[in-house]
């Protein structure tokens, strides 16, 4: 998937089917003149669905189709014959989907299983045909009622991403670098801030052939919490993440301030993430001799396990795997 195709927000017009008219037919045909009511009841309108759907990663397949319409039910007709349901319209989305409407803000639904369905707008009632009014003091309803109208309106679709782990980092901290050494994923790397514009997710396979889904976030930088850089666009993936992974360069200035302000913004935007696993690696190792690691390994943040790592020079990845698979299980 290129870094274009990934969709994580989009906004949907859906508009769900009227119900079918009623009939008001009167029973006639030869030597019955006066056979009653029998008219038959209208169909229903088609819902607007919503489907989880475990192979899709993004929103971009709603990208170019943002209208969804149902069609109407059938009128009922004679014999008590009733009109035809609507087929309804299903909208697939990948796992982790939050739909909210659009004018109010509020969550209407969440998506996280595969094969889930959930109507987000049901189709109108079809009107009952003039059979189902025939009484002792009315044998002769000449009325039905019509259908009932369907639902629309607008809706914004959002998606947090389903990732076992979630990288977090400086933006230029070697997140991409580390996720492309780790898993078969090809994000984009290059020397400068905001590489990655879009998030990236990789399946890492551990030892006897166990795999878990670690996802690479676009750099957060002080104020992002405020929606500075990148903002909180990106944030809310995080959410979701069962674990946090810290990546911190060995040249930074002051690992310590860099560690508080991951953590600040984090906080800041969903205090919650602070109760998340979390693992520090500290990257770019294979410059270091052994007397700098130390004097770093002295200076490092209290109270989080910390390792070290090259992703160019493969050093400490299968430690890494092995601290990410604990925390998971």
């Amino acid at each position: 998937m290129t870094e274009g195709n990934f969709v994580d927000y989009i906004k949907i017009y859906a508009s769900s089917g009227k119900g079918g008219q009623g009939s008001a037919h009167l029973h006639r045909e030869k030597y019955i003149t006066k056979g009653g009511p029998d008219g038959g009841d209208g169909g229903r309108g088609g819902h607007i669905i919503l489907r989880g759907d475990k192979n899709m990663w993004t929103l971009f397949h709603l990208k170019f189709k943002r209208h969804f319409r149902a069609e109407h039910g059938g009128a009922g007709s004679k014999s008590r014959s009733s009109g035809h349901d609507a087929e309804d319209v299903y909208i697939d989305v990948p796992l982790g989907t939050i739909i909210r409407d659009a004018d109010t803000d509020e969550i209407l639904h969440e998506i996280t299983e595969n094969g889930k369905e959930v109507i987000l707008l049901p189709g109108g009632k079809g009107g009952l045909g003039n059979w189902n009014f025939k009484s002792s003091t009315n044998q002769t309803p000449r009325y039905a009622q019509p259908g009932i109208d369907g639902q629309d309106g607008w809706f914004r679709i959002e998606l947090k991403l389903l990732a076992d782990v979630g990288l977090v980092g400086f933006p230029n901290a070697g997140k991409s670098t580390l996720l492309s050494v780790l898993t078969s994923a090809k994000p984009k790397i290059a020397d400068y801030a905001f590489t990655t514009l879009k998030p990236n997710l990789g399946i890492v396979e551990h030892r006897s052939h166990a795999t878990f889904v670690i996802a690479d976030i676009p750099g957060i930088i002080e104020g992002a919490a405020e929606g500075k850089g990148l903002g909180h666009r990106f944030l809310r993936h995080i959410e979701r993440n069962s674990a946090l992974l810290f990546l911190i360069p060995a040249d930074s200035d002051d690992i310590q301030k860099e560690y508080d302000i991951l953590l600040n913004e984090l906080k800041k935007h969903n205090p919650e993430l602070l109760d998340k696993e979390r693992l520090l690696a500290i990257s770019k190792t294979d410059m270091l001799d052994d007397e700098l690691q130390a004097e770093i390994k002295a200076e490092l943040p209290k109270g989080v396990k910390s390792i070290f790592i090259s992703s160019v020079a493969e050093i400490g990845l299968q430690e890494l795997k092995d601290n990410l698979w604990e925390m998971l299980n």
